[in-house]
């Protein structure tokens, strides 16, 4: 997630927090990818129900009924995006592989440059914590972390490599200025409270739910068995 613009005594605060975290969630989604079949289609079936319930409750505590199915419809997409790659029993375990190191990637250095360096606002009127810096260095570790996957994927480190990971980090960077355009206009800081140094769990995902479909899209031109940068 795109940071920051704040006063060096509370920069690193939630730091802690944000890796402990980590450190329990991630370890549980990548077995899972790995594994595939069941296993996955539980934890993606757990986070799209536990985000349509987070959205149904941001409806009701806002007054946003109306844009309750336009929410759910973007969850679903999401999770059917996620689905139907690792379904692929050629490339699925790859792509998905691929995918969430790109997203993770770019949440981690845009927190990491944008707390270090801060600077000039992104977006203040949607996201006055989001910085250039934080946008700049979480694209270069998207870039970086596609490089690296592909290569230990497929040994086939290329320049689309590049080009992809480049296009989901953008995307991924989209879909977190999205949450906080949404959070802004419903007034609430965080989606939830679930996830401790997070938030809740669009705070945590807004990134893949829109990077996840685009990854979908690329997949189905690219044809099925072939992985994202090739």
């Amino acid at each position: 997630m795109l940071v920051l613009a704040e006063r060096p005594a509370g920069r690193w605060a939630d730091l802690s927090t944000r890796v402990l975290s980590a450190l329990v969630l991630a370890p549980v989604a990548l077995a899972c990818v790995w594994l595939g079949g069941f296993a996955f289609a539980v934890i993606v079936a757990v986070g799209m129900l536990g985000l349509a319930v987070e959205w149904l409750a941001l409806c009701r505590r806002t007054g946003w009924a109306l844009l309750c199915p336009v929410g759910l419809a973007y969850i679903a997409l999401a999770g059917a995006a996620l689905l139907w790659l690792r379904h692929d029993p050629y490339a699925g375990r790859a792509d998905v592989l691929f995918l969430l190191l790109v997203v993770w990637a770019g949440d981690i250095g845009a927190y990491l440059f944008g707390r270090w360096i801060g600077g000039p606002r992104m977006a203040p009127r949607i996201s006055p914590g989001k910085t250039w810096s934080g946008a700049a260095g979480g694209l270069l570790a998207a870039v970086a972390a596609g490089l690296l996957a592909a290569h230990v994927l497929s040994d086939a480190a290329t320049w689309r490599a590049v080009a992809v990971a480049a296009a989901l980090g953008v995307v991924a960077q989209a879909g977190d200025l999205l949450e906080s355009f949404v959070k802004r206009r419903l007034e609430v800081k965080d989606s939830g409270q679930l996830i401790p140094g997070h938030g809740g769990l669009f705070d945590r995902l807004d990134s893949m739910l829109a990077a996840a479909p685009m990854a979908a899209l690329l997949a189905l031109t690219l044809g099925r068995g072939v992985v994202l940068w090739q």
